[in-house]
């Protein structure tokens, strides 16, 4: 069970390793912060990017409760 449980924190955190990798950089700068990007709640379809940042979240969550789980069972 620990091989296991060990196997599955090691794939989620390669995944979230790759995912994290995979998107792109804001690095707006103030520009973002100041003039910057109007966003709408109308654009339509969601983009790649979005569906990185769902994907990212989701993994994340997926790391941190595997990693409670061995946590607490591996002592």
């Amino acid at each position: 069970m620990n091989t296991i449980l060990v196997a599955l924190q090691i794939i989620s955190a390669l995944a979230l390793i790759g995912i994290v990798m995979s998107q792109a950089t804001k690095s707006e700068g103030l520009t973002g912060t100041i003039g910057g990007k109007t966003e709408s709640a109308f654009q339509g379809k969601p983009g790649l990017d979005d569906h990185l940042q769902e994907i990212t979240k989701w993994a994340a969550i997926s790391f941190m409760v595997v990693s409670f789980i061995v946590a607490f069972i591996i002592k």
